[in-house]
């Protein structure tokens, strides 16, 4: 029997979600048949492409919602395209699992028809969605409770779940309900191919004695408001040769940018908005601190950030707030700023990096070696094919229903008839 997997994503496209593409590109490697679903963005206008062997299917997106009114609207849209894109590769190629990537917790609901045909759900559990909610509006009101009800329901609809770490492992036993040989834990992990230093670029600090670069999401919960405190409060000491680089897209990046003209930090910061991988690795390669500046609250304590690992692959330091699962990623690799006092204790920490060049070397060679022998992506991959081991044995059928199956007057053709770079789905 081919194996047939069909990924459903909304947060990101791939292949610029790491994780979706490195599950994908893992999965395809031990003989599974992939097909990913994602949303189109600027970069991705493509609505087919067969890549790397995957097909990859891009539904449309009415942009990113920045208020609670826009999520609503961009996740309902989301919702009826995945439906339909769903089932037409579901009659012309089949699949026999459906993974579906959080946020939001809705793709549980794409699955549940599928299930009459034998189709088993795996809950790919990226963010801790009640959690992240509180996060961005500190109140627990009717949308609060819909996003624990959605939580509950993709738990108890959900074959198997992978989480992210061990904190979303204990959520997926004690707050789902699910046996622990059901919960995996697939770890976020940079791929040490692609995360691989370059020659620094001392242009890239704009006449500036030193660098501070950040990569990641632009909204509420990552903190980057505190960070420009944080620039803000350095300035202020008199310090003019320190400039900080933010490199990522989302709904936030207009609002931050904004923040930077009003805090007169236009000489001191920039955002560059999403930009290609060499961009992006030759800003942190020639950083000589990188920050996590996710703000202290229960989701962020409890969630594991891919641009840690990305980090500490690139050899560099890192100053973080004290949280649980970014201490676990990052060990010695990182100094960790208090609760109190946020922004003074986090630039006084960046500073401290600064002035000790052989702390930055031993921190940067510290977590070098924990990503090449314990944290990159190559070591999560065992898991994610275990995960895959523990879902099909509970198939109740032991084919895809429909294959070579008539339905009215046509039959659907053999899996290999759309597996090349003409598909005919439209864009």
């Amino acid at each position: 029997m081919r194996r047939k997997v069909l990924i459903i994503v909304e947060n990101l496209p791939v292949p610029f979600d790491a994780r979706v593409w490195g599950e994908a590109l893992s999965l395809r490697a031990h003989g599974y048949d992939v097909t990913v679903l994602c949303p189109k963005d600027k970069r991705t206008r493509k609505g087919y492409e067969f890549l790397d062997g995957i097909h990859v299917y891009r539904h449309p997106m009415f942009g990113e919602g920045n208020s609670i009114s826009g999520y609503l609207v961009e996740f309902f849209c989301a919702l009826i395209f995945e439906f339909l894109y769903t089932a037409w590769i579901f009659l012309r190629r089949g699949f026999h699992v459906i993974q579906g990537c959080n946020p939001p917790d809705d793709i549980f609901l794409i699955a549940l028809p599928f299930k009459i045909f034998g189709v088993k759900y795996i809950f790919d559990h990226h963010d801790a969605n009640p959690e992240l909610y509180l996060s961005k509006y500190e109140k627990k009101g009717l949308l609060y409770k819909s996003q624990v009800l959605l939580e509950k329901l993709t738990y108890r609809f959900s074959d198997v779940v992978m989480a992210t770490n061990g904190s979303y492992r204990d959520l997926a036993i004690a707050r789902g309900g699910h046996k622990p040989e059901d919960v995996f834990v697939v770890r976020n992990g940079p791929d040490l191919e692609r995360m691989r230093a370059v020659p620094p670029d001392p242009a890239l600090k704009y006449g500036k004695d030193y660098l501070v670069g950040y990569v990641g999401n632009m909204s509420v919960q990552e903190g980057l408001d505190i960070l420009l405190e944080v620039a803000l409060h350095i300035r202020n000491m008199g310090r003019r040769d320190i400039h900080f680089t933010c490199v990522g897209g989302g709904p936030g990046l207009a609002g931050l940018r904004q923040m930077v003209k009003d805090m007169d930090l236009e000489d001191t910061v920039d955002f560059t908005g999403r930009i290609p991988d060499d961009q992006l690795l030759a800003i942190l390669s020639t950083s000589d601190v990188c920050v996590n500046p996710d703000k202290p609250c229960e989701m962020n304590d409890i969630s594991t950030m891919i641009k840690i690992m990305e980090y500490m692959a690139l050899e560099k330091p890192i100053v973080q707030f004290d949280l649980k699962e970014g201490r676990f990623s990052a060990g010695e690799a990182s100094l960790y700023a208090s609760k109190d006092d946020m922004v003074a204790d986090f630039a006084a920490r960046i500073l401290w990096l600064l002035e000790h060049p052989e702390e930055r070397r031993r921190m940067g060679e510290i977590g070098r070696r924990r990503v090449e022998t314990e944290l990159a992506w190559k070591y999560s991959v065992a898991h994610l094919i275990a995960a895959y081991e523990r879902v099909f044995p509970k198939r109740e059928t032991p084919d895809f229903p429909l294959q070579n199956r008539r339905i009215g007057p046509k039959t659907v053709l053999p899996e290999d008839r759309f597996s090349g770079p003409n598909d005919p789905f439209p864009a």
